[in-house]
């Protein structure tokens, strides 16, 4: 069972491991710095369906049931599923895991969605209810054009704060096997809402949710940013992680020589056009299972902290004038299953 330091963070008593985990993304993002990492890149936006939803949903099926194989494992092996997406009633999830006949639960935290669910595997598994439990997610540059801001077909002109959501898609098994990469801890981050409204400024309405949530691990668990080869956020960008890096010095904190961001990452920012970086709650998903969780197996990195951080708005709300509250939970993975003394 996890032992609880405070309402947010616990440590897991008998750490899970990330069995197995695998990644999917398109093209533009096979064009970027870390195509060679993932474990599939695909050409055809469509992925060989009639619709961009349908598209989304093949993203993700795809991406889980190769996670299951390269564990060495069937579906009927696994005993339940988180997984989200960013589309209404999360249909990429549904539509895409309903052939598996897995054990589903539906969760939603926006670009957070891969580190909630990485912290409700891992609890789950800890716990002694789970066995093996899927974590995944996905997005679709064009289903979330088409969801949050306006059909492609508009041509509507991207602000410089605006990010590119990504086509991509990660999934990982957690289970009680003792190897490598090891979940050691997690923090279950709050809402915080700095009263930003510019849906086309993503990483200033999450940076404080990131900032607040790396805060509160390293004062429950009295860790130090030097403890981490990286302290990673999802997809602040190049804008949101400058103001994260600004708002945790107002608070003593200095992670600008291990912080790095996914949406930073994917792609190449000077070459590709998209802007502050990418986004999305398959960018950060794809980078944590194609570059990172590698380099931890392999022992080229020890110990991380993976804070997704998600906007959770809609359109309705934003049309309507609401602010942005976003949010951001914490998974301390590490190639170690004890904390040292």
């Amino acid at each position: 069972m996890a032992k609880k330091l405070s309402r947010n963070t616990f440590i897991m008593e008998t750490p899970p491991t990330i069995h197995s985990f695998a990644s999917t993304v398109g093209k533009k993002e096979g064009e970027g710095p870390l195509a060679e990492y993932f474990d599939e890149v695909e050409e055809d936006s469509y992925f060989g369906q009639k619709t961009w939803e349908q598209a989304e949903s093949e993203l993700m099926k795809r991406t889980v049931s190769r996670a299951i194989s390269k564990g060495g494992l069937a579906p009927d092996s696994i005993d339940y599923m988180f997984a989200g997406d960013l589309l209404n009633q999360c249909i990429s999830s549904t539509y895409g895991l309903r052939d598996l006949n897995i054990p589903l639960l539906g969760i939603y935290g926006a670009c957070s969605t891969m580190s909630e669910g990485l912290v409700l595997s891992a609890l789950m598994t800890d716990s002694g209810l789970g066995g093996n439990v899927i974590a995944a997610t996905s997005s679709h540059f064009c289903t979330a054009e088409r969801q949050f801001r306006f059909p492609l077909s508009y041509g509507a002109v991207r602000t410089p704060t605006a990010q590119w959501t990504c086509t991509a898609s990660g999934a990982v098994v957690v289970s009680p096997k003792a190897t490598s990469p090891f979940i050691r801890a997690v923090t279950i981050g709050k809402i915080v809402d700095m009263g930003v409204t510019d849906a086309n400024n993503m990483g200033a309405a999450m940076a404080p949710a990131a900032a607040n949530t790396i805060k509160t691990f390293l004062q429950d668990t009295s860790m130090e940013p030097g403890d981490f080869d990286a302290i990673i956020t999802g997809d602040l960008g190049t804008v949101g992680s400058k103001l994260l890096i600004e708002l945790l010095r107002s608070d003593g904190i200095d992670i600008a020589d291990n912080h790095r961001d996914c949406g930073a990452m994917m792609f190449d920012i000077e070459k590709q056009d998209v802007h502050a970086g990418g986004s999305g709650c398959g960018c950060s998903a794809s980078v944590l299972c194609g570059y990172f969780l590698p380099k931890i197996r392999s022992g080229e990195m020890k110990n991380i902290l993976f804070c997704a951080t998600g906007a959770l708005m809609s359109t309705t709300a934003s049309q309507q004038g609401e602010s942005i509250p976003s949010i951001s939970h914490g998974v301390y993975i590490s190639a170690e299953s004890r904390i040292s003394d």
